[in-house]
């Protein structure tokens, strides 16, 4: 795999999605069309205790940390390799229904990856 290059939605809840190997980790970008560093996750899977887990830093003032933290626990379960995700979703004046539509957008992007990543022959 190259990259992969997704996206879901319309107008101002559209967000892309970009995804690509370094070395043998997956690194993810989730944005918009302001993107930025808003938060970043690591999320692993332990062989021996046969789970996975995640850790988020969030830029002060910046609320991508759920994006960001569920994403890189969802691909590193699936795929039981390292992932980092980085989320970077700006938009002014959000409303609760655009949040919702951006998370379950967020999801939706991760699902048609990871079966991307499947079809290729990677683990998921």
């Amino acid at each position: 795999m190259n990259e992969i290059r997704l996206s879901q939605g319309k107008a101002r809840t559209k967000i892309d999605l970009l995804a690509y190997y370094l070395g043998s980790d997956l690194v993810v970008c989730i944005y918009n069309e302001n993107a930025h560093l808003g938060a970043v996750a690591i999320g692993e899977y332990d062989q021996r205790e046969g789970r996975a887990s995640s850790s988020v830093i969030t830029r002060l003032g910046h609320r991508d940390d759920e994006i960001a933290k569920r994403q890189a626990h969802l691909i590193a379960k699936r795929t039981k390799k390292p992932v980092c995700v980085i989320s970077g979703v700006h938009l002014n004046n959000i409303t609760a229904q655009e949040i919702d539509e951006i998370l379950s957008q967020a999801d939706g992007l991760v699902a048609e990856l990871l079966k991307e990543l499947e079809k290729q022959g990677e683990p998921s």
